[in-house]
């Protein structure tokens, strides 16, 4: 009957489908979690929700704040013999230098020094690989930011060929054990990985390339690796399967808006390092010494810097 069909499409489970669960793992819709956890860092940043940039103001004024905190941090680390290492790793122009200058620009280099290593030597290319890594290891109530580490050898070497396949193994073998050392010496291993997405990065590298004070910062190398973007996509992908370990694990930051990856990145260090506050009492300064037989040579024999402005 007409009637009767009419009330039987009304039920048909196929128009009910989208509320049924898939059948198969296979044809199941992965979640959030696991795309992200097998996606490379271009395809995160595709997926990543497009955010307000914080206004200029706001950012100077939270930045200033977390100087203090970081300064505090400093004193902590020092009075309590701590051993951090920072590193900060990512791809061309992801802001790395720039995170590290905030973090260190009001902090003493007598405890917390950056580390960034040139091109090894011909000597040190004959060295165990760790080797030119482990002087600059901190001691106790130091602090250190390695700017790239050691690996270098899971990316730039790895794509450009500068090791060999074996070298490359050997070193994918042998890093979460030298790693898992570190931390049973009582060193703090902190790993950030600043992800930036493939349209960003070409507007870094436009902007270095227009801006005087930062075409230095473009290099032979950063071109090449340009040109291999997905080559290095693939590296960082398996670098991460064999170094994400539990002692150690990989922190990646969104590192779209500098301003953001600054903010985020530095409240999350100071997140993972519980401190107190060793700020001393306010020092009230000695009265002066009174002048007494000291007669100050002229200042004609005296060279002076010319004032120009």
């Amino acid at each position: 009957m007409p009637g009767k069909n009419k009330s039987e499409k009304k039920v048909d489970p196929s128009k009910k489908s989208p509320k049924k669960a898939p059948k198969s793992s296979k044809d199941a819709a992965p979640t959030k979690k696991t795309d992200l956890g097998k996606k490379s860092d271009a395809q995160e940043q595709e997926v990543a929700p497009k955010r307000t940039k914080i206004k200029n103001k706001d950012y100077e004024k939270e930045l200033s704040r977390l100087q203090i905190e970081l300064v505090k941090l400093q004193e902590w680390i020092k009075h309590e013999g701590l051993k951090v290492v920072c590193i900060f790793e990512g791809r061309d122009a992801a802001g790395k230098g720039g995170v590290i200058k905030r973090i260190t620009q009001s902090m003493n280099p007598r405890i917390c020094r950056v580390v960034a290593l040139g091109t090894p030597t011909e000597r040190e290319k004959t060295q165990w690989y760790f080797q030119r890594y482990v002087p600059h290891l901190p001691a106790a109530g130091e602090m250190v930011l390695f700017d790239r580490s050691w690996y270098n050898r899971a990316g730039v070497e790895r794509v450009m060929g500068f090791c060999s396949d074996e070298e490359y193994r050997e070193f994918l073998r042998s890093c979460p054990e030298f790693e898992r050392m570190l931390v049973r010496s009582g060193i703090m291993l902190i790993k950030y990985w600043f992800s930036v997405s493939d349209d960003e990065q070409e507007r870094r590298f436009q902007s270095r390339i227009t801006d005087r004070t930062k075409r230095w910062k473009l290099s032979p190398m950063d071109l090449e690796s340009r040109k291999l973007w997905m080559e290095y996509s693939k590296a960082k992908d398996e670098m991460f399967a064999h170094t994400d370990i539990k002692q150690a694990p990989w922190l990646v930051v969104n590192a779209d808006i500098k301003k953001h990856a600054r903010l985020n990145c530095i409240h999350h260090l100071l997140s993972l390092i519980p401190y107190k506050d060793l700020t001393p009492e306010p020092i009230e300064l000695p009265p002066r010494q009174e002048v007494s037989g000291y007669v100050r040579p002229p200042l004609g024999d005296q060279t002076f810097v010319p004032e120009y402005y």
